[in-house]
């Protein structure tokens, strides 16, 4: 996870908040977070180098809908990501 931007931690972790979200989804949250547009030309090509790196999935619900979820690896990332945030936050 050391070589991912925060954006694309963040995708992880909407991912894998909710249930096989599509990009659209994903989009909002994230914009409700940052509170301004995330605009697709950074929305997808991430989402894409998370399925490069093995951390997500991507599946087909029709022609124009794709969804996500986190792998295994993805989540043992996440879990590890949490892991070492707690030791310096819980003191």
């Amino acid at each position: 996870m050391y070589d991912l931007t925060g954006f694309q931690r963040d995708l992880l972790y909407v991912i894998a908040g909710l249930d096989e979200p599509h990009g659209l989804a994903i989009k909002e949250e994230l914009e409700e977070y940052y509170e301004k547009e995330i605009h697709h030309g950074r929305l997808y090509p991430n989402l894409d180098t998370l399925v490069e790196k093995g951390l997500v999935e991507k599946g087909q619900r029709d022609r124009r809908t794709n969804y996500y979820t986190l792998t295994r690896r993805g989540r043992r990332e996440i879990e590890a990501r949490t892991d070492w945030e707690a030791e310096y936050i819980e003191h």
